[in-house]
Order: structure tokens, then sequence, then C-alpha cells
């Protein structure tokens, strides 16, 4: 009981109380500077307390349930950004959705993979995961990514980078599905592969000096992660218009607020995966950065398949030639990269070059 309540009175618990707050009182409404930066200020915290409850409850259920509930938490939100975006009529804004998915892709292969990878060969020299999870992780994203993301492109039932409705369908279905089974073969079918490990490739026991909380803490904090979440998600579209009116002033693709926000919504997987980096979790580290892939393909498609039933905007899903050619390049370094199960400084290197070059691209095409 002194546990909870200690819980409770931390800051935690105000900052994404404060952003839920902050959120209802300026959602729709022009801001001022002062209220943007605040803004901006309680979504960084907001980000930071999802941080630490998503670490609490990982703690409880142990891994690899704590990464799935912070991927699938982040996800289900963002579902509600990108239907938020589809609401607007306009051909951007329906391109901006796929530009939106495609980043979180990047973000979390190239970008997460890349940094965590460097901050363990930093620390150990080699980093060392498990590659049968890992690898099975990264062929469903290749899979989710090149059935929803580039056969739209190559399509001749509709014009344009779009599906027809059977083909967006059968896309909802299969994204659904697969995304089903991986949940089913790393929680339960195949739950050591997904389990840290050591040096020496053994499977990694807990952190002991981090004994895991009570349960009353766990379901608070499991809470207030969902609270801290759509404080996140919902300031990150608040200031959105903000940034996209920035971006168009700047004269730069409209593409780059699909960059800023899936930044923005990822923050929590991000730091999390680092945090685990530090501990020489770099397994859950990846477990957090391909669920995340896996989960913004495999949940935002089904949703956009169901919205689209009532919704009406032109839906554009094929990328273009230089955004399939930077997938096809990320999924091929992937492969090369957990294949052996160990990765040097080397690798690390290659996939933020790749995160850079993606942020190149996406500001300067």
């Amino acid at each position: 009981m002194p546990e909870t309540a200690s819980v409770l009175r931390s800051w935690p618990v105000l900052v994404p109380a404060l952003a839920v707050v902050a959120l209802v009182l300026t959602w729709g409404r022009d801001l001022g500077p002062a209220v943007l930066v605040a803004a901006a200020a309680l979504l960084a915290g907001a980000v930071l307390a999802a941080v630490h409850h998503a670490e609490v409850v990982a703690l409880r259920v142990g891994e690899p349930y704590g990464s799935l509930i912070l991927a699938v938490a982040v996800t289900v939100i963002e579902v509600a950004l990108i239907v938020t975006i589809m609401i607007s009529t306009t051909e951007e804004a329906s391109a901006l959705a796929r530009d939106t998915v495609f980043a979180a892709v990047m973000i979390t292969i190239n970008g997460i993979v890349g940094i965590t990878l460097l901050i363990a060969t930093l620390r150990r020299r080699v980093a060392v995961f498990n590659a049968e999870g890992t690898g099975g992780a990264l062929a469903t994203v290749a899979a989710l990514a090149t059935m929803t993301l580039v056969l739209p492109t190559f399509t001749t039932s509709t014009p344009g980078p779009t599906f027809s409705s059977a083909q967006l369908a059968y896309a909802a279905v299969a994204s659904f599905a697969l995304y089903g089974l991986f949940v089913f073969v790393q929680t339960v079918r195949h739950r050591d592969y997904f389990l840290p490990v050591t040096a020496e490739g053994e499977p990694a026991t807990a952190d002991e000096h981090v004994p895991p909380p009570e349960t009353r803490v766990a379901v608070t904090s499991l809470v207030l992660l969902l609270i801290a979440l759509i404080g996140v998600v919902g300031l990150a579209k608040t200031v959105s218009p903000t940034v996209e009116e920035a971006v168009r002033t700047a004269g730069l693709p409209l593409a780059v607020v699909g960059v800023v926000i899936a930044l923005l919504v990822l923050l929590p997987e991000t730091l999390a995966a680092v945090r685990a980096a530090l501990r020489d979790r770099i397994q859950t580290s990846f477990n957090l950065a391909l669920g995340s892939a896996m989960a913004s393909i495999g949940l935002t498609i089904p949703t956009i398949a169901v919205a689209s039933i009532w919704l009406d905007p032109l839906l554009l899903l094929g990328l273009g030639a230089t955004q399939t050619v930077l997938l096809a390049l990320t999924v091929v370094v992937g492969v090369l990269t957990v294949t052996p199960g160990r990765a040097t400084l080397l690798q690390a290197g290659v996939h933020l070059a790749l995160f850079a070059g993606f942020l190149v691209l996406a500001v300067s095409p």
C-alpha cells in the first residue's frame, strides 16, 4: 500500500494528467507562442512518463510481454491519429497517412535499431541477441511493408498508387492475421526466442537489483501509461498544424509533417529501447523496434480499410520510387544485421546512415 501511494504522488502521475487537461483546453484552437511552448513541454514530459510506466509494467509481466504492451499501446493511439488525418479530403492529407506509416517503419528499423546497437557496441564491443526471434520479426515487417506500401504502386485495377476495395480488404485481413500470428509466436509458441541473451548466447536472468512491482502498482502504471500516450499523441496532433505551417513556409514537402508526427509518437518506444540497451538488454530493444513497426502496419491498415467504408478520401498507399528503394535497402541491411545474432559498431553505423538518408530525402526528395 505505501508503494502504491508513493507511485500516485510521483511526477509520472501529474504530468500525464496535466497533458490530458492541456489537450482538452487546446484541442481545435489557435494557439499562441507561449501556449505552444507549454504544450511542447507537457508533450516531452508525457513521453518520459510513458517510458516510466511502460518499464514498471514490463518489470511486472516480464519479456516479451512488456515490449508488446508498449508497442500495441502506442500503435492503437497512432491509428486514431492516422484516421483523424484521413478525415481531411485533400489529396495531400491522404498521402500523409502513408508517409506517417512509412516514417514509423524507417524510424523503428533504422533509427531505434541503429541507436541501440550503437549504445550496446560502445559498451560491450559486440551486441548479442536472439537471431531466431529477431529474424522472424524482421521477416514479418518486410512482408507487411511490401504488401501494404509497395504493391499499391504496381497494381493496375485502380489508377495511381492505390488499392481497389478487394485488394484493400485482402491487405487488411493479411496484415491483421500476420500480426496476430506473430503475437502468438512471440508470447506462446516460441517465447524463448524473444528473451534477452548474455554475451555467450545463454538466456539472460532478470535484473536482480530491480524487483518486480506489486500487481496494484503495475495496474496503476498500465492505466497511467494509456493516459500518457493519449497526451503524447493528442498534443502531437495539437502542435502538428503549427509544424505543418512551418513546413509549408520553409518550402519543404508535406511528407516532413508525417516524419515529425511519427517521431513524436515513437518517442516513448525509442527512450524505452535506449534504456533497455543501457541495461544490456538489446533483445528487448529489438522487440520494441520491430514490434512497433509491425504493429504500426498490422493495426493501421485494417483500421484504414474499415474507416474507408464511411470516409471517402483518396487513400494513397503506394510509395514512390525513392521510398521503395530506401525500404528495400533497409530490409536487405536488416537481414544481414540480424542473421548472425551478433552485431558490431559497423552495423550500428550502417543503420544510422540509412536513417539519416531517410531524413535527408524526406526534406529534399
